[in-house]
């Protein structure tokens, strides 16, 4: 009974995690493929889309978009470098931020992330975060001011502020930009942007023009093109918000490819934005302010997806002024930063920028352990085998007790034999006389169950950890593992290297692998073979399943595993010899080897 009882939950949760694998890595996988094909459709067949207007005006619309290249056939179009080279531009020189503001829409559309490289080669190139509209993969951040029939012009996307010549933006040197339409009224920006990744835009409107005006405020993350990382389901990439009474909305691309545009409530804080698996650009509007978030999709000449909000208007008398302060970050999801200005600027649950997950409570704990470790060991992976060991002492005693009745189990075996041989032919009695035994025995037949059910929502907040904290991304272990946060790059089938040839990417099954599948094995072997031979050639074949299912997981995660399972073959093997219960582990290996009896004929 016992072992029939290990063996479904055991199939149990393999069938889970092979369901979920098929799930969350291989059908959005397929699913991905579809929906480029689907877009590349929709560039052939497009509708075209009007800009969102509210009771308070309209989002200014893209200039020029007949005249962006990949809609005219024959114009070529534009390298990033040419791009950025056309037009007058503020330089940004930041520890950590290279780049530059556009004055035609205040738009920045320049940052590259110094701290950051493609690839873990030194010399490869940083990351480009945000690109002109005019290159495929525009992206870009802008704030300004919708305008009406009273106010004149004002500074949206097409309008060119005037600043000092030769201004750059650091961390300690602000730039003032400025501009005046036709009635007189003057706008001035001040931009600042601080070490990290957060750019402040302070408004003073000065209301010159003889007669009382309004302005609503505006601001829009602009995306041209769907990143490649977009294929998997256990992390949200695409268009993010925390706003009004929806709390935390996160659209898909594909959702809003459908829907068109989700427009929430309105609000008087929190954000929004695009992220993605590492980085993301969001919007803070001006707190106490009502706004009206939105999400979009527009499918014209050119598609692209927009994150906007429209703000209250703002009157301003004659010869009065108004301010405004709006703040826009874009960068790297660094944790210890994103706390920070939730902390600091009061940005509402900004944290859930990164996609901690269903398991939030666990998992962003989980990462300030390993984080804390590394920051006191200087490897991650060395954090990551310090955590297994913390998380499986604060599990021990639930563990003891589970291990402490598996131990019983195997104790009374006998005792349960002679009621199953004694009551045979009824399977009633032989219920009420086992669990006679196990009350008598004081053993809970359940209890075998709990470590394992407990390990599965720590394993899954572990994996997000190593998936979608760039604390994770290119941080290496020893030897050939250079970067935690991707599959073991060696291979079995061409000796790991030794072969001078690649190898497929299903049969990418490297060293750590390897390892955590004989872990698997050797811990499968602790208990008694089955005695059906379908159950133990199921037993024999889960370690195999399970050693190419995780070969495309995340290293560290697979370190984790192996080094979780051979910490449990020590503990079992521990308390079971401790309760004077046999441990099966070799006789079973010897069993392997041992020359079968012939059957007799």
């Amino acid at each position: 009974m016992d072992n029939n009882r290990n063996l479904f939950l055991t199939i149990g949760l393999s069938v889970l995690i092979l369901a979920m694998w098929q799930i969350f890595y291989m059908n959005p996988r397929i699913e991905a493929q579809r929906e480029v094909a689907r877009i590349e459709a929709e560039r052939t067949a497009a509708s075209t889309q009007t800009p969102a207007s509210g009771a308070q005006g309209t989002i200014p619309a893209l200039p020029g978009q007949t005249e962006v290249p990949g809609t005219a056939p024959a114009q070529a179009i534009p390298s990033r470098s040419a791009s950025v080279a056309n037009g007058q531009r503020i330089k940004i020189n930041t520890p950590v931020l290279d780049g530059s503001i556009n004055l035609a829409g205040a738009r920045i559309d320049d940052l590259r992330l110094k701290d950051y490289r493609t690839t873990v080669k030194k010399n490869s190139p940083i990351i480009e975060l945000l690109n002109p509209s005019s290159v495929p993969n525009g992206y870009f951040a802008e704030v300004g001011f919708a305008g009406n029939a009273t106010s004149g012009n004002a500074p949206g996307p097409d309008t060119v502020w005037s600043a000092p010549e030769n201004s750059v933006l650091t961390e300690d040197t602000p730039v003032v930009i400025s501009y005046t339409n036709e009635k007189g009224i003057k706008f001035e920006r001040t931009i600042s942007v601080d070490a990290g990744y957060m750019f402040t835009f302070s408004d003073r409107i000065t209301n010159a023009s003889g007669a009382d005006v309004s302005f609503s405020p505006y601001g829009r993350v602009t995306r041209f093109q769907k990143p490649e990382t977009q294929s998997i389901y256990v992390l949200h990439e695409g268009l993010i918000g925390f706003t009004g009474e929806e709390g935390l909305q996160e659209v898909d691309y594909s959702d809003v490819e459908d829907d068109k545009q989700v427009v929430p409530g309105k609000s008087e804080d929190g954000w929004l934005g695009i992220t993605d698996k590492y980085w993301a650009v969001a919007l803070v509007p001006a707190a106490g302010r009502e706004f009206q978030p939105r999400y979009a999709y527009f499918s014209d000449d050119r598609p692209r997806y927009q994150v906007d909000y429209l703000g209250a208007q703002i009157g301003i008398a004659n010869g009065g002024n108004a301010s405004l302060v709006t703040q826009v970050f874009a960068g790297a999801k660094e944790v210890s930063r994103i706390d920070a200005y939730q902390t600091d600027l009061k940005i509402r649950e900004f944290d859930r920028l990164i996609d901690w997950g269903w398991f939030y409570f666990i998992t962003k704990p989980l990462f300030y352990l390993i984080d804390w470790l590394y920051k006191f060991i200087g490897n991650f992976g060395i954090a990551i085998l310090i955590t297994t060991v913390i998380v499986k002492l604060l599990f021990f005693p639930l563990a003891n007790k589970s291990y402490v009745s598996m131990a019983k189990m195997k104790n009374v075996q006998p005792k349960m034999m002679e009621i199953r041989e004694k009551y045979a032919d009824d399977k009633m009695k032989q219920q009420q006389a086992t669990m006679e035994l196990y009350k008598k025995e004081k053993i809970n037949p359940l209890a075998g169950c709990w470590p394992i059910l407990i390990q599965i929502p720590v394993f899954f907040a572990l994996y997000k950890v190593l998936y979608v904290t760039i604390e994770m991304r290119h941080a290496p272990f020893f030897g050939w593992i250079q970067d935690l946060a991707a599959p073991d790059p060696t291979s079995i089938f061409n000796l790991f290297g030794l072969l001078p040839f690649g190898v497929p990417a299903f049969l990418m099954i490297g060293v750590w692998p390897l390892i955590m599948g004989i872990t698997m094995f050797l811990q499968m072997r602790m208990n008694p073979a089955p005695p059906d031979p379908t159950q133990a050639m199921i037993f024999n074949w889960m370690p195999v399943v399970f050693t190419f299912m995780l070969a495309t997981f995340p290293a560290g995660l697979v370190i984790y595993w192996a080094w979780n399972n051979f910490l449990t073959i020590l503990q079992q093997g521990f308390i079971m010899k401790r309760q004077g219960a046999k441990v099966e582990l070799w006789d079973n290996l010897r069993g392997l080897f041992k020359k079968k009896p012939t059957p007799a004929e």
